[in-house]
């Protein structure tokens, strides 16, 4: 299957370094290219796109608006289908960058980034994966929580309603960060089982990747600022 990328940076010099070391790889095509947030929201009407590698600081629209409007409807549910966004910053502690991660977008990567963990990010959103490790995005949250954008709707205690007991146990379990791995050893269950209610939880819960998990858990008050690193 041939992943499809949209690079979207106002530095032509930059997109040009993304594109010649993604175009090098049989499973990756370059579908479309956007100076600014404004024009990949008006170059997606027509093009078809999997992944967007997003630049953050851009004029016209930058890249948490323009993530937020291609990754969460009007009511700030997840848009199926929607491509899956991943973030290029400078730095790795961008508050920016943060603010999309609760956007929508997937993850991020520093504009410096390997070329082998460039594709390697590529291939694992486009299979429903996160980039960001989520203790990492729990970090980021963390310091960045008083400059984040509060959501209009910020979950009550309800949020894990739909959720099983053990389905619960699972959810914050993905919230501090543990893998399917330590998740399993930890509730002595198998990893297929593991993968499987997390699955279940991303769907009942309408939500893209275990990143958003953890956005969801901080916004809820269900893990708090600076534990469970």
């Amino acid at each position: 299957m041939t992943i499809r990328v949209m690079l979207v940076d106002d530095q032509e010099l930059l997109r040009t370094g993304f594109r010649m070391v993604l175009q090098s790889q049989g499973d990756i095509e370059i579908a479309a290219e956007a100076g600014d947030g404004a024009q990949a929201l008006e170059v997606l009407r027509t093009a078809e796109v999997d992944v967007i590698l997003m630049d953050v600081r851009m004029p016209r629209l930058d890249g948490v608006q323009a993530t937020r409007r291609i990754c969460l409807g009007e009511d700030g549910a997840p848009i199926p289908g929607a491509p899956h966004v991943l973030i290029l910053t400078t730095f790795d502690l961008d508050e920016y960058a943060f603010a999309a991660l609760k956007a929508g977008a997937s993850g991020f990567l520093l504009k410096d980034v390997p070329p082998t963990e460039l594709v390697a990010a590529i291939r694992s959103v486009h299979a429903g994966d996160a980039v960001v490790a989520p203790t990492t995005t729990r970090r980021m949250i963390d310091r960045f929580a008083e400059v984040l954008p509060t959501s209009s709707a910020t979950p009550g205690p309800t949020t894990l309603g739909p959720l099983t007991e053990r389905e619960r146990e699972v959810f914050l379990l993905v919230a501090q960060g543990l893998s399917n791995g330590e998740i399993a050893a930890r509730l002595v269950l198998s990893e297929a089982t593991v993968k499987t209610h997390v699955g279940r939880i991303l769907a009942k819960l309408g939500l893209r990747d275990r990143v958003q998990a953890v956005v969801l858990a901080y916004e809820a008050g269900l893990i708090r600022a600076g534990a469970g690193d």
